[in-house]
C-alpha cells in the first residue's frame, strides 16, 4: 500500500506543477492540474512498480497476457482507488481549491480496443494485479484507437479518435528496450553438419519501441505492466536522393507503411490491403512480445529448456495465434532446439482463450497473402501442419473429410483457430454454455482429440472498477451492511442477501438509483438536449453494434409499444426511456443501418406528444468505458437479448446486475449463471434455446415469411421499415428488410418476437411494486460476487497457468 499524508501530498503537488509548468498551480487550467497530478500519483506508483519488476528476477514463474484489445477507460480514479490514497488526495486538492473529479473528468478514454474483448483483458489485468500474480499485458500502443463515433442525421460517422492529442501520464517509453521485426524478404536455408540453418533475407525491418503503463494491485503493493508496442522505422531518414528524383511518394513511402501498423485498431478487412495490414499488426506485436520475453527470461535464466516452467503465455481469442510459430522460430533457429523440443516448449507455455463460435470470426489467412509476409513463419506452420495431419492419419486413417477440416492449412487457407488448438496446452471457453458448444458443436472434432485441453473458465469483470468507483453510493451501503471484506474477496457479496429484505435497504437502493438517473438524465440533457424523466424505468443495450446482439429486436418491441400507444392501448404501460449505445464496425452496412433505425424512431417517438409521457428513445454516440460508467449505475432493465449460442459470455450483462439492474435475457453465453445465481424468480428469460437455434441451422425448417403471416404487429412494424414517416429513403432499411425476409432472419428476431413483448409486459407489471422491484435489485448486487474476475483470474492461475 501507498502511504501519503494530506499535508505531504499538497507540497508534492505544489511542487510538480511548478517543476511540469513553470509557474504556481493557482493560474492553472484544469488540463494543466491533470497532468501534474497524473505525473505525481505515477511517481508515487513507481516505487511499488520497481520493487514488483524486481521480483520478476526471482523464481517465480510470469504470466503474459497478449490480446488485440484493452479497453483500460480512465486509470487516475481507479489507481488512486487501488493504491487506497482517493479520499486523502481529494481532501488535500480540496484544500487547494481543485475539485478531483474535476480532474478524473479531463483525463480521456484510452484508445485500446472496442468492446467486450478488449475491456475483459482490462479487467484481467486489474485482477493479475490485486491477486498478487506477477502479470504482464502486451498490445499495440494504437495512435488512433478504433475510432471516435458521431451521429449524423442519425448515420454513424467515423472519425479518428486523438485519444492522445493530450499528454499520456501513464505510459514510459523505453527507447532502448527496440525490437526489430521482420516482414517480407525470402528465407535461405543452408546446412550445417546435418542441421538445416534458416536466415530470414531482404526483409522489411520495423522497430517495435514499448510503451509501459503501471497496473496497480489493490491495497497490496503490487504493480504490474502493460506493455504497447509502437511501430517506427528503423531509419528514421528521409530519402533525399528518391525525392530530388521527384519521387515525392517514394522519399516516405518506408515510413509511412511501417508507422500503418499502430495507428488505428481493426482496419476494414474489405479490401487486401486492410487484411495485409491487421496480418502485419498480429505478427508485429506478438513478435515484439515474445522476443522481448525471451530477452528477458535468458537475462535471469541459463536454460531456455526451462522456459515452460517459469513462462506463461495467454492469447486472447485467435488474434495472436501467430505467437506460437513465433515462439517456435526462436527456439529453432536462434537458440537450435529440434522442432520436437521446441514444439514440447511451446505447447506448454501458451494457452488460448476462444471468444467466439461465429466462423466469420475465426479467423483465417489466405496462403499466398500469407507467405509473402511472414516466410519463416510460414514454413514453420506448414511443418505443424504436416506433423498433425500425420498424427491424424494416424488415428483416423482413410478419413480425408475430417483431417482436411482439422487441417491447419486446408483450402488455401491457415485456420488460425486450429493453429492455436494445436500449439497450446489449454483452450478455454468463456461460459459453461459457450464451452460446451465449442465442445459438441463447432470443435466437436478437436474436443474429441484434445479432449484434455478443453476447459471453461467463466468470464468476469472487476468490481474495483465497476461497482466502487462507478457507484460509491451503493458502495457505501454494501460497506455499512456486510463489511469490507468483500472487497478482498467478492463472492463475499452474497452475504449481502441477508439484507434485501430490510426496509431501510430497499429504500436506500431506491434513493441510490434515483439519484444516479438524475445524473444520466442530465448528461443526455446537456449533450443531447433531450429532456428525459428519471421516474421512467431505464432500460438499456450497449454494447458494440451487431446482428446477433439483436438491437433490432429491442427497436421491434419499441415500435410495438409505440404503435400500441398511438391505437390507445397504452394505458398499463408505465413510462420507459430506452437507452442504446455502441459501435458498428466501419464495414459492416446491416450494423450501421440499425444504428440508423435506432435514431429515427427516435426522432419520431421522441417529437410526437401522443407518447411523449410513455416513452422516449436515447442513442448515446461513441459508448466507451467512461460513458458506461454513467449509464451502468442509473439502469434499472438490462438488455442481454443475443441470438442464444451466439454470445459466447458477455460481461455487461454482469456490470448491470451488480449495480441492481434486472436482467431481460435469453438463455445464452453466461445470462444462463446469473440465472443460476439470482434464481428464476429475479430474471427475466425468454426465447429460442441454443439448442434449439442450432437445430434450426441444421435442418432449415424456419421461415420467417411463417412469423410476419401469424403476427400482425411483426406485419405492422416490417411495413413501417418503408414507411416515409420513419425512412424517409426508402433505400435506407432496405438490408434490414433483406436480412429479415430474403435471407430468411439469420439470428431469429421474428422468432423470439412474441416472446419478448411478453417478458416487456412482465418487466412492466413488476415496476409497479416498488419494494419487490428493489428486492430483486438486492438480490442482483449480492449474486454477481461470483462475476468478479477475481475469481477467473484465480481459477486461471490455479488450472491454467500454474503459478
Amino acid at each position: 500500500m501507498t502511504f501519503i499524508n494530506k499535508e505531504d501530498f499538497k507540497r508534492d503537488f505544489k511542487n510538480k506543477y511548478l517543476q511540469i509548468h513553470g509557474e504556481e498551480y493557482t493560474s492553472g487550467t484544469l488540463e494543466e492540474k491533470y497532468v501534474a497530478l497524473g505525473f505525481l500519483v505515477r511517481e508515487y506508483i513507481t516505487k511499488q512498480w520497481i520493487e514488483t519488476k524486481k521480483s520478476y528476477d526471482k523464481d517465480k514463474k510470469q504470466v503474459y497476457y497478449f490480446s488485440m484489445e484493452f479497453l483500460l477507460g480512465k486509470l487516475l480514479s481507479t489507481s488512486l482507488i487501488n493504491l487506497g490514497i482517493r479520499e486523502c488526495l481529494k481532501e488535500g486538492l480540496k484544500e487547494l481549491n481543485i475539485d478531483l473529479e474535476e480532474l478524473e473528468e479531463v483525463e480521456e478514454d484510452q484508445g485500446l480496443g472496442n468492446g467486450g474483448l478488449g475491456r475483459l483483458a482490462a479487467c484481467f489485468l486489474d485482477s493479475m494485479a490485486s491477486v498478487n500474480i506477477i502479470g504482464n499485458g502486451c498490445g499495440i500502443r494504437y495512435k488512433y484507437g478504433f475510432f471516435r463515433q458521431k451521429i449524423v442525421d442519425g448515420y454513424q460517422v467515423e472519425m479518428p479518435d486523438h485519444w492522445l492529442k493530450g499528454r499520456n501520464v501513464w505510459e514510459i517509453k523505453k527507447s532502448n528496450k527496440g525490437i526489430i521485426v521482420k516482414f517480407g524478404g525470402k528465407v535461405k536455408v543452408d546446412s550445417d553438419n546435418g542441421r538445416l540453418i534458416f536466415t530470414h533475407i531482404n526483409y522489411e525491418p520495423v522497430l517495435a519501441i514499448p510503451y509501459d503503463t503501471p497496473i496497480v494491485g489493490y491495497k497490496n503493493g503490487i504493480v504490474n505492466t502493460l506493455r504497447l508496442w509502437s511501430a517506427e522505422p528503423l531509419n528514421n531518414e528521409f530519402d533525399y536522393l528518391a525525392f530530388s528524383r521527384g519521387e515525392y511518394l517514394k522519399a516516405i513511402e518506408y515510413k509511412n507503411s511501417v508507422e500503418a501498423i499502430s495507428q488505428v485498431l481493426y482496419p476494414d478487412d474489405n479490401y487486401l490491403e486492410g487484411r495485409v495490414l491487421r496480418l502485419k499488426q498480429q505478427y508485429f506485436f506478438v513478435s515484439a512480445g515474445i522476443q522481448s520475453i525471451i530477452r528477458h527470461f535468458k537475462k535471469n535464466n541459463n536454460d531456455i529448456k526451462e522456459l515452460n516452467n517459469k513462462i506463461a503465455i495467454h492469447i486472447n481469442d485467435t488474434h495472436p495465434s501467430l505467437a506460437i510459430p513465433e515462439l517456435m522460430r526462436i527456439l529453432l533457429d536462434e537458440e537450435g532446439l529440434s522442432f520436437e523440443e521446441a514444439f514440447y516448449i511451446t505447447e506448454n507455455t501458451i494457452s488460448y482463450t476462444n471468444h467466439t463460435i461465429m466462423k466469420e470470426a475465426l479467423e483465417k489467412w489466405p496462403v499466398d497473402m500469407f507467405k509473402s509476409i511472414l516466410p519463416r513463419i510460414y514454413m514453420i506452420i506448414e511443418e505443424l501442419n504436416e506433423r498433425f495431419c500425420k498424427k491424424l492419419w494416424d488415428k483416423y486413417y482413410g478419413e480425408w473429410d475430417k483431417i482436411s477440416r482439422m487441417a491447419i492449412i486446408s483450402n488455401s487457407n491457415i485456420h488460425m483457430a486450429h493453429l492455436a488448438i494445436v500449439g497450446s496446452h489449454s483452450v478455454n471457453g468463456v461460459a459453461k454454455l459457450h464451452t460446451e458448444i465449442l465442445k459438441k458443436e463447432e470443435m466437436k472434432e478437436f474436443h474429441k482429440f484434445y479432449n484434455e485441453k478443453f476447459n471453461n473458465k467463466t468470464n468476469g469483470i472487476t468490481h474495483r472498477r465497476w461497482l466502487m468507483k462507478i457507484n460509491p453510493s451503493l458502495t457505501r451501503v454494501i460497506n455499512e451492511s456486510i463489511g469490507e471484506e468483500w472487497i478482498k474477496e467478492p463472492e463475499r457479496l452474497i452475504d449481502f442477501k441477508d439484507y434485501v429484505k430490510d426496509k431501510d435497504i430497499i429504500n436506500s437502493l431506491k434513493v441510490i438509483k434515483l439519484k444516479n438517473k438524475i445524473a444520466l438524465s442530465n448528461f443526455i440533457k446537456e449533450s443531447m438536449n433531450i429532456d428525459i424523466d428519471p421516474r421512467s424505468i431505464f432500460d438499456t443495450q450497449v454494447k458494440r453494434i451487431h446482428g446477433y446482439k439483436r438491437q433490432l429486436l429491442n427497436v421491434f418491441n419499441i415500435l410495438d409499444s409505440y404503435n400500441r400507444i398511438i391505437n390507445g392501448q397504452g394505458e398499463d404501460i408505465h413510462p420507459r426511456t430506452f437507452i442504446f449505445g455502441g459501435k458498428a464496425a466501419p464495414g459492416y452496412l446491416f450494423a450501421k443501418k440499425i444504428i440508423k433505425l435506432i435514431n429515427s424512431v427516435a426522432y419520431v417517438v421522441n417529437n410526437d406528444k401522443r407518447v411523449s409521457d410513455k416513452i422516449k428513445v436515447v442513442f448515446l454516440e461513441n459508448y466507451r468505458v467512461s460513458l458506461g460508467e454513467i449509464i451502468i449505475p442509473a439502469s434499472e432493465v438490462s438488455e442481454q437479448i443475443s441470438t442464444a449460442s451466439k454470445e459466447a459470455s458477455g460481461t455487461s450483462n454482469m456490470k448491470f446486475m451488480m449495480n441492481g439492474a434486472l436482467t431481460i435475457a435469453t438463455l445464452d453465453g453466461a445470462n444462463i449463471e446469473i440465472l443460476d445465481r439470482v434464481g428464476k424468480e429475479n430474471i427475466i428469460t425468454f426465447g429460442l434455446s441454443a439448442k434449439e437455434v442450432i437445430e434450426y441451422y441444421k435442418t432449415g425448417n424456419y421461415n420467417s415469411r411463417d412469423e410476419i403471416n401469424k403476427d400482425n404487429r411483426i406485419k405492422i412494424i416490417i411495413d413501417q421499415l418503408s414507411n416515409p414517416k420513419f425512412n424517409k429513403d426508402f433505400s435506407d432499411f432496405q438490408v434490414i428488410y433483406h436480412n429479415l425476409i430474403t435471407a430468411n432472419d439469420e439470428f431469429f428476431v421474428l422468432k423470439d418476437f412474441n416472446e419478448y413483448i411478453k417478458a416487456q409486459d412482465t418487466i412492466n407489471s413488476l415496476y409497479k411494486d416498488e419494494n419487490r422491484w428493489n428486492e430483486i435489485s438486492g438480490v442482483n448486487i449480492a449474486s454477481s460476487g461470483f462475476f468478479s474476475s477475481d475469481r477467473t483470474i484465480n481459477q486461471y492461475k490455479e488450472d491454467v497457468w500454474k503459478v
